[in-house]
Parts: C-alpha cells; structure tokens; sequence
C-alpha cells in the first residue's frame, strides 16, 4: 500500500458505514485484502507502507510485531463483519499484499485466512492469493500455504539480471523466482504470477528481453510489467538526485513497454489491463479486476484502503498506531471520503479505460465523446469498438492511456 494517505473526515470509533453504502451491497462482489507491512530489508525504489525490524523497534511497533500480527487481523475482520451486519456475501477474493506476507509462518497467513472464511465464509471459486519474495519461500512453506488454502500467488521477480536487481536493492539470486514457479507447481498453485520492473537505471533492452525469456520459460500463466517509476524520499530517488545513477527516460519505458508486448503475445499471453497478461481469462487476477471495476472491498492492515459502496476509507499508517486502535476496541480508520456521483463516474474511467474490455461510452460527457472520437482518428482508440459503445485502447494508446484518460473524463 502507498506511504502516504490523503485527507478525509473521520471515521466512526465503531466504523459504521452510511446506510446508503450498504444498500444494494448483495449484487456486488466482496474481496479482502489483507495487508503484512514487514519486510526483511527495504529495496531502494519501495514507497510502500512497510517496515523492518529496525524501523519499527523503539517506534511502539512492538504492539504490532509479527508474532502477533495475525491477532490483530483477525480483530479487523470480525470488526468487518459488525461493520457490514447480516450482509450475505461470502468472500470472492482474498489477496493478501506487502511488505512481504510470507515472512510470517504459513500458519499465521492462514489463520488471517480463516479468519475471513469463519465471518464471511469463501465462495466456493473463491481466487485466494498471497504475494512473495523468492527468497522466503521453498517448498515446504509453499506446500503449507496450499494447504492452508491460499490457490494464487504472485512472485517479486523484477528482473533476470543481477546488475538490475541489484540498483533495485532485491535480495534474491537471479534464477531463484523460475525455481518458485516449479515449486509453487509441484506444491498444487492452481495459478503463478511473475512480477517485473522495467526502466531500471542501467538496464539494457537486451537485459528487459532477457527477463522475460527468464519469466516466460519459467511457466507462470500470468506476468506483471511495471515501469519504474522513482518515488520521491526513497533510496533510489536519493541516487538519482547525487547522479549516482541516470533517470530512465520516457521514450526508453516506452521501448520496453513494446518489448513486453511483443514478447508475451508471441508466448500466448494476453494483455487484459495495460500492466498485465495472463494465458487465459481464468488466470486473470480476478481480485484487481474487482478493483478496477468498483466492486466492494475491505483493506485489513496499516494503511490498508478500504472500499464498500461509494465510501473509501484508510487505516492508520502506523503498525503501533494501528494495534493501539484494534486494542482499544476502536475502529482503526483513519480518514474516509463519501465519493459523490462524479467521483465515481471518473474512477471508473481511469480504471476502465486501462482494461482491454475498455469502457462504456455513457460514462463520456461530451467533450470527452468528442476526445475519444479524435482519439479513435489518431490511432489511440479501436475505431470498431468505437461504433460498438465502448472505448477500447489500442497498442499505441497504451503507450499515452494516462493522458488520454485526461482528455476522456472532462
């Protein structure tokens, strides 16, 4: 989750939503994502709420420590449950995101688990995810967490070459995330995601197509290509200030964004949103597709955002603060924002427009009908789409999807 959090009015010391945000709540999906702030060290690009153990020591995290993490999670969810009443909805997905979930013991990332499965129950396809470094991980602890339930889990690969994880400050051994994917198979995921960065300071074209020869061949039936993007008051922000290291220009991200494409289409991958493919609809992530579609979710965690009908929320930054809300039997929320009509509509513009479903010219005012028709013209939207109600980039409009967006939501 991202280390900083906006403004917003206060939420409830019980939590309780408006009625309105709960009316209709049945005919839409409900995910979890569960939140594990701890990391062994920090990488040099993270901007994520996440801590090691020299951070939080002295700073009272020590009410938020591993060892009793999973506690204070499971707190949240039955908080979630008085939250939303006698709402019927079993779990859709779960996802659990870091930090690095799996420095906690299989069984801890299991009990969070259960905990959502024993208040809400699981549907019965329920996508069930646990994100991990390679290095924390083998075959033991993943056959546990298949036992434990989890179906889905997403490697931090990053990259194949040494010199590139090395900028990014990654602990792992090149190889290491292919030998997961083996192991992740044998120990019975159903699903396997690869994460990769591209634009690293230093990375070559070459080493970009050699990462994902790496990722391909390792067999995941899903991949995710981010451009590095150099957040300010991190390490690597620090490096590119001193010209330590050379910023990674746009049109060089723009090169390996058209690398990726080239590459994984070739494999069998299918884009279905601008940062990810996947080899067939079912291994999608389905969980970020509730995202990207505005469905009902409920963030467990330090910072964790939250989303149930038009209402967001956002929990304390801190580990401490956050385990002295739980404890005290408060809320641990932070600040919420009531979204307004015209809020949503945008969001689901920003979000929509990323998918290779596009979306639905009735969510365009006029000016931004107009911007897509222009759009269409210069090659940036699918021209038949178009003509079928809906607004679907194309390759090239990949490449400009957030200026476009700019133009389509006025």
């Amino acid at each position: 989750m991202p280390s900083a959090l906006p403004d917003g009015e206060p939420v409830p010391a019980d939590g309780a939503l408006p009625a309105a945000a709960l009316a209709g709540a049945a005919d839409r999906p409900l995910a979890f994502y569960l939140h594990v702030p701890y990391c062994a060290t920090r990488c040099g690009y993270c901007d994520f709420n996440t801590y090691t153990a020299d951070e939080l020591r002295g700073s009272g995290g020590a009410a938020a420590s591993r060892e009793n993490y999973a506690g204070l999670v499971e707190q949240e969810i039955r908080l979630a449950r008085k939250v939303l009443g006698d709402d019927p909805r079993p779990a859709s997905t779960v996802f659990v995101g870091g930090g690095t979930p799996t420095l906690l013991p299989p069984g801890d990332l299991g009990r969070m688990l259960d905990a959502v499965r024993a208040e809400f129950g699981l549907a019965e396809d329920a996508e069930i995810t646990t994100e991990a470094n390679p290095d924390s991980v083998d075959p033991a602890s993943l056959a546990a967490l298949r036992e434990a339930g989890f179906n889905r889990i997403s490697f931090g690969m990053q990259s194949a070459r040494r010199h590139v994880l090395a900028v990014l400050e990654r602990t792992h051994t090149p190889g290491r995330p292919e030998a997961c994917v083996a192991e992740a198979r044998a120990a019975g995921f159903a699903h396997v995601n690869l994460d990769l960065i591209y634009g690293t300071p230093g990375e070559s074209d070459a080493d970009w197509r050699a990462s994902l020869e790496a990722a391909i061949g390792a067999g995941p039936d899903h991949v995710s290509a981010y451009s590095l993007i150099v957040e300010e008051g991190t390490r690597l922000a620090a490096r590119v200030r001193r010209g330590e290291v050379p910023m990674t220009d746009d049109d060089v991200h723009a090169d390996r964004y058209l690398i990726a494409e080239e590459a994984l289409s070739a494999a069998d991958f299918a884009w279905y949103e601008v940062s990810n493919w996947a080899t067939s609809p079912t291994a999608r992530c389905r969980h970020n597709e509730l995202y990207w579609t505005g469905a009902d979710w409920w963030g467990a965690g330090p910072g964790a955002h939250s989303h149930v009908g038009g209402v967001r929320w956002w929990n304390a930054k801190h580990p401490g603060a956050y385990a002295q809300a739980l404890t005290e039997g408060r809320s641990p929320g932070a600040g919420r924002e009531v979204l307004a009509a015209e809020d949503r509509r945008v969001e689901r513009v920003l979000l929509e427009l990323r998918r290779s479903a596009g979306c639905e010219l009735s969510l365009l005012r006029p000016a931004g009908l107009a911007a897509a028709r222009r759009a269409a013209t210069d090659g940036l939207l699918s021209p038949a789409a178009l003509t079928d109600g809906r607004a679907v980039l194309t390759l090239r409009g990949r490449l400009l999807a957030d200026a476009l967006t700019r133009d389509l939501v006025d």
